[in-house]
């Protein structure tokens, strides 16, 4: 399985084209699923969906968006919950590495995906980025998060969500901003991950200073209290659109 670091991919929000998107997906061995079938449940039978996800902010990038299709007891975050070490890293640090490692051996989960953007890594605000990802009979849930970068700890995403069910349906949603409620959002260039400057200032390391002890919630959007700037880095409504068809 190629490992992923989102915070050495954060700095590519400031470097040329990269071409081609590419995609990272990984798959469990899923012992529960073969578990079933040896009682008697049968063999799951595939299914291949086509998501695309769109940044819809004017001027707010989001690292490359990590989905997974998986059974109903998971959830990658909770409204009204503390965020758990892998939002945090997530949200806080446009780290990837604890979700992906804990994704890939979760009995639970089918496939999960990494979806880079079509020009540079990151989703950069009015792109969107198209990949696949497998399912099965009982993983018919779908998650995805990605870090809203200029922010302290915020993020976009959807948690547990049906798949659509035959081939040719089509499931759409719009996903809002989120704060995980682990950091102060102090919205200064210095606390923020690099590339929201530039990649001249920032850092990609939690500062126990700056921690709360907050819940998941809705985000208050960016206020302009220091570098950030409300008319570039902030938004209205919904910040992504997901798009998910059934294909196979």
């Amino acid at each position: 399985m190629r490992t992923l670091s989102l915070t050495a991919l954060m700095l590519t929000l400031s470097a040329a084209a990269c071409g081609d998107q590419e995609i990272m997906s990984v798959e469990s061995d899923l012992p529960v699923a073969a578990s079933q079938a040896e009682q008697g449940f049968g063999m799951a039978a595939s299914a291949t969906y086509k998501v695309t996800v769109e940044n819809r902010t004017a001027g707010q990038p989001f690292t490359p968006p990590l989905a997974a299709v998986h059974r109903k007891p998971l959830r990658l975050f909770e409204m009204g919950k503390p965020a758990s070490h892998m939002i945090q890293e997530l949200s806080e640090n446009g780290n990837l590495d604890p979700m992906l490692g804990a994704l890939g051996g979760n009995d639970h989960v089918k496939d999960v995906v990494v979806a880079f953007g079509p020009t540079v890594d990151p989703l950069l605000p009015g792109e969107s980025v198209t990949f696949e990802i497998a399912g099965e009979q009982g993983a018919k849930y779908f998650s995805l998060v990605s870090m809203l970068v200029c922010t302290n700890d915020g993020f976009t995403g959807t948690a547990g969500r049906r798949l659509p069910q035959q081939v040719g349906d089509i499931t759409t949603m719009y996903a809002g901003g989120y704060d995980a409620g682990t950091e102060i959002n102090t919205e200064v260039f210095a606390n923020l991950v690099p590339p929201c400057s530039g990649g001249v200032t920032g850092t990609g390391v939690s500062d126990p200073s700056l921690a709360e002890n907050g819940v998941v919630h809705h985000h208050q959007g960016i206020q302009g209290i220091a570098d950030l700037i409300p008319g570039i880095h902030g938004w209205s409504g919904a910040v992504a659109r997901i798009e998910i068809e059934r294909i196979g």
